[in-house]
């Protein structure tokens, strides 16, 4: 959420800003609010001094022992108008709050401006595109024929977009989540956490999933609780309404979840194969910041995410986001991309993003530079280090061979008993 103050001192500044995210976003409102709730405030507080002079007035007379009861009327009626006035302020401040907490993040100056993913600009990039003296199949194929993937049953125990792994394939992705955070935590200095897979209205309303993505969420009957949709969620939420050692930060994290999406707005959008589930894992890294450190944490925590691809020995690149292709909660994203050999073309595996103090003020996340100093915002940040669908997807398009085998990425074998080539059962 942004800071309201910064908002109505900063006005169009921040309209062009927000302005360069797409969709023009209208603050109207939300000054013709902030001016009224500014005028009741101030006959508030008229209305407080007139009554503290009167009280004093009422205690002079009593003191003389003179008659004070048509004062201590008027007092009453001012109290009244006072608590009025004070009901209105509570209207005014739902609707401000309910107002930002629509607005999406100010891109940082350091992001370019554009209108989607063909204004991204490339960072750098790691290895180049496998040869095949074949036609590489799409994953799901390479998959099937293994018999390690299963989307058919999948969609009779549950319905599309879900998968069933047997054998070497729910072992690959088993070693990838391993793999993953063993790097993370013993090279990286993250430190694993295992959270709730389920979330409430409060925690998602914090990280800026609601109120404006609820469709995208699946939300549990008769509670007031969703299945996370990634572990940015519990992770982000670890330190609400909590005030920090500013000296114990940066705090770093990461977590292993299974995540949930309805995917309402992808219209179709890679429909087969491992891309775009329902239901997938994923490795999430997150981290609490200093305000004047979180842009460096930000390149430490991509380039975490890049050494998994470049231990994997996959091809990819990093790119950072236009404005207007990053997230709702994110001041500066960077994607790394995997080179998808049967897309003839790169598929986004991760985001690494910087909210600054977005999330941390709708979280209310705060840290104290000096033990007794005012509490300030924190800068929080999130990152997939990796998406492992996508990553099982990546490995068996890039690591197929002409006989239908795939080879295992040395970086994996430790995790699978030392397993070279994953070859069709018999």
């Amino acid at each position: 959420m942004l800071d309201a103050k910064f908002v109505l001192e900063n006005l169009e500044s921040v309209q062009n800003r927000l302005a360069a995210r797409g969709p023009w976003i209208s603050l109207e409102e939300f000054v013709r609010v902030s001016r009224e709730k500014k005028a009741v405030l101030k006959k508030v507080e008229d209305l407080r001094a007139e009554k503290n002079k009167a009280s004093e007035e009422v205690s002079r007379l009593k003191k003389e022992g003179k008659d004070a009861s048509s004062l201590i009327a008027d007092m009453r009626k001012v109290g009244d108008a006072i608590a009025g006035l004070d009901e209105k302020l509570k209207v005014f401040e739902e609707e401000l709050k309910t107002t930002l907490l629509n607005v999406p993040n100010i891109p940082h100056e350091s992001v370019p401006v554009g209108r989607g993913a063909e204004d991204n600009k490339e960072v750098r990039r790691f290895g180049s595109r496998p040869e095949f003296g074949f036609k590489p199949q799409a994953h799901w194929d390479v998959g099937e024929k293994l018999g390690i993937l299963d989307f058919e049953r999948a969609a009779k125990i549950t319905g599309s977009r879900f998968a069933l792994y047997f054998g070497a394939g729910a072992r690959l992705e088993r070693a990838l989540i391993g793999f993953m955070l063993d790097m993370h935590t013993r090279e990286r200095g993250f430190t694993e956490v295992l959270p709730p897979f389920i979330a409430n209205a409060e925690s998602l309303t914090g990280t800026g999933n609601l109120p404006k993505f609820k469709e995208d969420l699946f939300k549990l009957e008769g509670f007031d609780w969703y299945l996370i949709p990634t572990a940015e969620v519990p992770l982000t939420n670890i330190y609400r309404n909590e005030i920090l050692d500013g000296g114990n930060l940066p705090k770093r994290f990461v977590a292993y979840t299974p995540c949930f999406r309805s995917e309402a707005g992808s219209y179709g959008k890679d429909v087969r194969g491992l891309i775009r589930q329902h239901q997938f894992n994923k490795v999430e890294m997150m981290i609490f910041s200093r305000p004047g450190g979180s842009f460096d944490e930000l390149e430490y925590m991509t380039a975490s995410a890049e050494e998994v691809l470049r231990r994997l020995g996959l091809h990819h690149r990093v790119v950072l986001l236009a404005t207007g292709d990053m997230g709702f909660a994110s001041a500066k994203t960077y994607d790394l991309e995997v080179w998808m050999p049967n897309r003839d073309g790169f598929m986004e595996i991760s985001s690494c993003s910087n909210c600054v103090d977005f999330q941390a003020r709708r979280s209310n996340i705060r840290f104290r530079r000096e033990p007794k100093g005012k509490p300030e915002f924190v800068h929080t940040l999130n990152g997939s280090g990796l998406a492992v669908g996508r990553t099982v997807s990546a490995i068996l398009e890039n690591y197929q061979q002409a006989d239908g085998s795939v080879v295992v990425p040395e970086a994996l074998r430790a995790y699978m008993d030392g397993l070279e080539r994953i070859s069709a059962s018999k």
